[in-house]
């Protein structure tokens, strides 16, 4: 699962290999044949929360001996950039069973300290998801222009980048160069030759990891990330966590305030995930809500005279959207640079502009360019996605995603073989991207450090209201998956935002930002589950 923010939009991505990111919508046998923005069978008794995965347990409230030097530390800030941010270094263990300070991680903080006069209300810390976006950079981004004044004027927001992820000893798999034939692989394979070049290019990556990021890869799991948290909570001197988590980011706070119920304060999940599902169950359910997505562009792009898929209908659109990948499967694309066009590549460009309704021109602009036969338009929007620069230089974002996504849950597929079985499945969930999915959901098969996570429900008893919000067409964090966790959160106000595009707050009208900034700001969360449009 992948979440980020390229631009405005905060991205998902799940553990998808030279494509994705976090998908979602219901798969095939899930609620697939239900009206859009439907909750899926297994999710659809909100109050009830049923699953049958294995409950979390909270850690004891007193700080371990062993772990004091940790929460006691001083912060050393300075200026950094411009605006007034502060910057700092934070200390935690590699491993919270068996502290070493001869192994310590070092985690890279930034915050922007409350505008108003008065006293703030405390620490609001961000982050931006994927796994692996940067909160530093997102917190930047959003105290300099992004959220409300009035949250500015009340909170310091503050953002932490997870162990592994950006400033905070990133992790980094392959050379910007072999990412370049990472992100080329044939993700769809026809034949033998190209199934073995793609479990190759699977391993290569997985070794690249094991070979640069030593005992590190070990140690960057969902748990260990909010048990980070705390530290940093504890170091900020609030004695509550208050958070907002996009994408991704719902899943480390959901699992934030299931470890620590006591020291959850307002923490809004927004674009939610459901931490009781299977790393299948998440990889089909992204297919369909890519599905969805695509759906709800062709139905506004056959209706438009620019259009380059047509004007018949949804399903036409999709044909040709297949028959071209295809086509450019048999033969990439030019593109004006030493780079082609690939499938693969085209996929990602697509995917891309599923996240927010405002690149759905770009992507119409794309598409009939690379449908003329050139595809740099459509390999700029894959670019994005994958954070390659002008320069050829590849972020990290691609690198920490399956670093983390293949620690917190086990493999989808252990073989080849069981990935072909399921791609009928995710073709039934999705027509236009379920064989990309279905085999990119075989990467983890060949991660070199087994899961330490399995699917969990959290119930997070005794946490002050915490504000789930879901969006019915969401194409990374299908609306079922927000529902399911406010079945599974004792305290939980379902906000639902009936739209596209990913995550809603600062996206989703005024109804959905005054109800998160009421709750930001005087701490009223609904009395009930509330709908906006």
């Amino acid at each position: 699962m992948h979440m980020r923010r390229p631009a405005s939009t905060t991205l998902a991505v799940l553990a998808t290999a030279a494509l994705l990111t976090m998908s979602g919508c219901s798969s095939s046998s899930d609620g697939a044949d239900e009206p859009e923005g439907a909750p899926s069978s297994a999710s659809s008794d909100r109050a009830a929360g049923r699953t049958g995965a294995e409950p979390l347990k909270p850690l004891p409230s007193a700080v371990p001996a062993d772990l004091k030097r940790y929460y006691e530390q001083k912060l050393s800030w300075r200026d950094c950039g411009s605006d007034g941010f502060q910057c700092a270094k934070m200390k935690a263990p590699l491993d919270y069973d068996d502290p070493d300070p001869a192994k310590d991680v070092e985690l890279a903080v930034a915050r922007k300290k409350a505008s108003g006069k008065g006293k703030p209300i405390g620490s609001l810390l961000v982050n931006p998801g994927g796994p692996g976006g940067s909160a530093v950079d997102y917190v930047q981004q959003a105290a300099a222009v992004g959220y409300p004044p009035p949250v500015r004027r009340a909170y310091d927001l503050v953002g932490l980048d997870p162990r592994g992820v950006a400033r905070s000893e990133p992790v980094r798999c392959l050379t910007d160069k072999q990412m370049d034939s990472y992100t080329q692989t044939d993700q769809t394979p026809d034949d033998q030759r190209e199934n073995a070049e793609l479990v190759s290019a699977y391993k290569k990556f997985a070794e690249g990891c094991e070979k640069r990021a030593g005992d590190l890869l070990g140690h960057l799991s969902t748990v260990e990330a909010a048990r980070d948290m705390d530290v940093l909570r504890a170091l900020l001197g609030d004695k509550k966590l208050n958070y907002v988590g996009a994408s991704y980011g719902t899943y480390l706070g959901a699992f934030y305030a299931g470890l620590y119920p006591q020291r959850s304060g307002r923490l809004v999940l927004d674009g939610a995930m459901d931490p009781s599902l299977s790393m299948l169950r998440l990889n089909r359910d992204q297919t369909g809500g890519f599905e969805t997505a695509f759906k709800a562009f062709a139905k506004d792009c056959i209706g438009r005279s620019d259009c380059p898929l047509g004007k018949k209908s949804t399903k036409d659109a999709g044909s040709r959207l297949s028959a071209f990948f295809e086509k450019t499967d048999a033969k990439p694309l030019p593109t004006g640079e030493t780079r082609e066009l690939t499938e693969s590549q085209a996929t990602t460009g697509v995917i891309r502009a599923m996240y927010d309704e405002s690149s759905w021109p770009q992507l119409r602009d794309a598409l009939t360019t690379a449908m003329d036969g050139n595809g740099a338009d459509l390999l700029a929007l894959a670019d994005e996605y994958y954070e390659r620069g002008p320069d050829g230089h590849y972020g990290n974002i691609m690198f920490a995603n399956p670093a983390v996504n293949c620690l917190d849950l086990p493999a989808a597929f252990s073989s080849p073989e069981e990935a072909k079985k399921a791609v009928p499945s995710f073709e039934k969930t999705s027509p236009v991207f379920g064989r990309g999915f279905a085999w990119a959901a075989l990467n983890c098969a060949y991660w070199p450090e087994k899961a330490t996570g399995k699917p969990r429900s959290i119930d997070a008893k005794g946490a002050d209201p915490i504000l789930v919000i879901g969006t019915t067409r969401d194409p990374a964090t299908p609306y079922a998956w927000a529902q399911g966790l406010a079945g599974q959160l004792d305290s939980a106000r379902l906000l639902t935002y009936e739209g596209d595009g990913h995550t809603a707050y600062l996206r989703g009208g005024a109804c959905i930002n005054d109800t998160v900034d009421r709750y930001l700001l005087r701490g009223e969360a609904p009395k009930q589950d509330k709908k906006c449009s």
